[in-house]
């Protein structure tokens, strides 16, 4: 998933930030509330994070601006603020869920990826495209019976091109997707990992084509 992460607590941030790539998700931190307002209002992402207490402008008000405009994203408030009437505050301002510091990080994996699954294109557990099988909720790859085992970054290239497939995907968009704006990443990073990903599922009638200069699409072979 692409994650946007909006924290003034940079060393709480930086735990989320790296927990949350190595479980192979794209983050974007901002820790200031007007800078994610505008963020938000030009890039679109998986799933919010929201801090309620940010500077410049509230969380809330973030959450508010967000669901104004028409915008479904969901989104996980994270506040030191637990009492009953605080979360009504936020569910009403238009948060999907709630989140009290301090937080196990294995709670808030949970949550997001119960917010994930409300997306229309990833109700299902299981999907499969040509003859391959993908469990969302294990994450995992399958090619008949075998488990292609794919590591996170090959695997969230997967998961992006299946959510857009037969729809080409530029190298940017990928790389952001992947990597997170402001990420410093090699100029072929991204032609690496699809060339081995196309080896990887190579054989079980899908393939990822290439289009110069426009991007890559998952397909299936003829």
């Amino acid at each position: 998933m692409r994650i946007v992460l909006a924290e003034d607590n940079i060393s709480l941030a930086r735990g989320i930030k790296n927990a949350l790539r190595d479980q192979g998700h794209a983050v974007d931190h901002l820790d200031d509330g007007q800078d994610a307002d505008t963020f938000l209002r030009q890039e679109s992402c998986d799933v919010a994070v929201i801090d309620v207490n940010l500077p410049r402008l509230s969380g809330l008000q973030i959450i508010r601006q967000l669901r104004a405009r028409g915008d479904t994203t969901p989104v996980l408030i994270l506040t030191a603020m637990g009492k009953t009437s605080d979360r009504v505050e936020g569910l009403d301002a238009g948060a999907d869920d709630y989140l009290v510091k301090p937080f196990e990080m294995a709670e808030l994996f949970a949550r997001l990826r119960a917010l994930a699954r409300r997306r229309p294109e990833v109700a299902q557990t299981r999907e499969t495209f040509a003859g391959l099988v993908y469990d969302r909720q294990s994450r995992t790859v399958f090619a008949g019976e075998r488990n292609l085992d794919l590591p996170r970054r090959e695997l969230a290239l997967f998961e992006l091109l299946l959510d857009h497939k037969g729809r080409l995907l530029d190298k940017d968009r990928i790389g952001l997707a992947l990597y997170g704006a402001g990420a410093a990443v090699e100029a072929n990073a991204v032609e690496l990992l699809v060339s081995r990903l196309r080896r990887k599922i190579e054989g079980t009638g899908a393939t990822i084509r290439t289009a110069r200069g426009l991007g890559y699409m998952l397909d299936e072979t003829a």
